[in-house]
C-alpha cells in the first residue's frame, strides 16, 4: 500500500490519506516504534518506515566509486549531530592553496567517467536491490550535481572565493566541468527502469544564494534542464532538493523541468502551493524546530495548518523538511506521528 501511496502522490494522482516521508536521524524513535536499536539491528529502519506508514525514500546514489578514492576533495569536517556524536570529524586542509587551483579544476579529469554500460548495470541492480527490499517508492538519485559538487570538491571558502572572483569563468569552465560529470551519470540513470529521480544540489542556504543571481540564472538553471532531459525524455519525474531557501527561483527550476520539490520549511510554503501546488509534487512541510523546541499545541498548530494549506494539492507529501535530528523529545515525536494518522485523511 505504501508504494502505491507514494507513487500515487508523486504522480499527482489523488490518495485517500496524505501521503508521508521522514528523514530520520533520530535513534530514539526508532527504539520506541520497533523495539531496536538501528545500530544493532538493520532491519530497524524499514520496520520504522512501516510502523509510521512512510510512502517514499530519500535515496541517491554516485556511482561505485567514491571521489576520494580518485581525487582530490575537501573534508570541511563535522558537527555533533547523531545521538552518540559518531558523526564528528574535524576539518583537514584544503587541498586548494588558491582560486587559482579552483579555477584550473576540471571535474571529469579528475574523477574519471565510469564505464557507460558498467554504470547502467550497477544503478539498476541497485534500484532493484533497494526496491525489493523496501515498501516504499525507492528512486534513483544523483547528490554531488553541480553546486553540491563544488562544495565537496573545494570546500566552502574557496567555492565562495573563486566564484566571486571570477564568477564567470568559474560558471563557464568549472561548474560546466561538474555538469559534464553529473550528465554522465544520469543518463546511466536514465537507461534503468527507476520511476522518480531525486537530484540533489545545495545552491542556495538559509538565506538564499551565496553566489549573485545572474551566475544561477547563466550556468546553473539551463544546465538542470539539459540533465534532467535524457531523465524525462525517457519518462522519469524528477525530483529536486536543495538545502536552504529557493523559493527565489521557483519559475527558473519550473522551466527547467522539475516535476517535484524536497523543501525545507524556511521556503515559503504558500507561495509554493500557490505557485505549483496543483502541478508539482511538493515534499515538507513541517518544521523540526517546532518538534523540538514547541509544545504539543505547537505540533498540532502547525500540522493542522499545514495539511489545510495543501489540501488541494494532489502531489502533497507530508515531511519535516529538515530531518527529525536526535534532541527532538521522543513524547513530541510520538504525538507527531500519532497527529498525521489522526488528521491526515484526504
Amino acid at each position: 500500500m505504501s508504494y502505491r501511496v507514494g507513487k500515487a502522490a508523486l504522480s499527482l494522482q489523488k490518495t485517500e490519506r496524505v501521503a508521508r516521508t521522514e528523514y530520520n536521524d533520530n535513534w530514539e524513535i526508532v527504539r520506541h516504534y520497533t523495539g531496536k536499536d538501528p545500530r544493532e539491528h538493520p532491519e530497524a529502519e524499514r520496520e520504522f518506515n512501516h510502523a509510521v506508514h512512510l510512502d517514499f525514500l530519500w535515496r541517491t546514489n554516485d556511482g561505485p566509486v567514491a571521489w576520494e578514492e580518485c581525487g582530490r576533495v575537501t573534508d570541511m569536517g563535522h558537527a555533533t549531530y547523531m545521538e552518540d556524536g559518531s558523526d564528528r570529524r574535524d576539518a583537514a586542509a584544503s587541498p586548494f592553496a588558491s582560486v587559482d587551483d579552483v579555477l584550473a579544476f576540471n571535474a571529469v579529469e579528475e574523477y574519471g567517467l565510469p564505464d557507460f554500460d558498467g554504470l547502467v548495470a550497477y544503478y539498476e541492480d541497485w534500484y532493484r536491490r533497494e526496491q525489493a527490499a523496501n515498501d516504499q517508492v525507492v528512486p534513483g538519485g544523483y547528490y554531488r550535481t553541480l553546486i553540491s559538487g563544488a562544495i565537496a570538491a573545494f570546500g566552502w571558502e574557496m567555492l565562495l572565493l573563486a566564484a566571486g572572483e571570477e564568477p564567470e569563468r568559474f560558471g563557464e569552465e568549472v561548474l560546466g566541468s561538474f555538469f559534464e560529470l553529473s550528465l554522465h551519470h544520469v543518463r546511466a540513470w536514465a537507461e534503468t527502469s527507476i520511476e522518480f529521480f531525486m537530484c540533489h544540489d545545495d545552491m542556495v542556504w538559509t538565506q538564499g544564494p551565496f553566489i549573485r543571481p545572474d551566475v544561477y540564472r547563466s550556468y546553473v538553471f539551463p544546465r538542470y534542464r539539459e540533465l534532467w532531459r535524457p531523465l524525462k525524455q525517457a519518462g522519469k519525474r524528477v525530483l529536486y532538493t536543495t538545502d536552504g531557501t529557493f523559493d527565489m527561483f521557483l519559475d527558473e527550476l519550473m522551466e527547467a523541468g522539475a516535476d517535484g520539490f524536497c523543501f525545507e520549511p524556511t521556503n515559503d510554503l504558500d507561495k509554493l502551493v500557490k505557485k505549483c501546488g496543483k502541478t508539482h509534487a511538493l515534499i515538507g512541510g513541517m518544521d523540526c524546530r517546532t518538534l523540538t523546541f514547541g509544545a504539543k499545541e505547537d505540533v498540532e498548530r502547525e500540522l493542522r495548518r499545514t495539511l489545510e494549506v495543501t489540501r488541494e494539492c494532489p502531489g502533497f507529501m507530508l515531511a519535516l523538511g529538515n530531518h527529525l535530528p536526535a534532541n527532538i523529545p521522543l513524547e513530541n515525536a510520538v504525538h507527531y506521528f500519532a497527529l498525521v494518522e489522526e488528521l491526515g485523511g484526504r
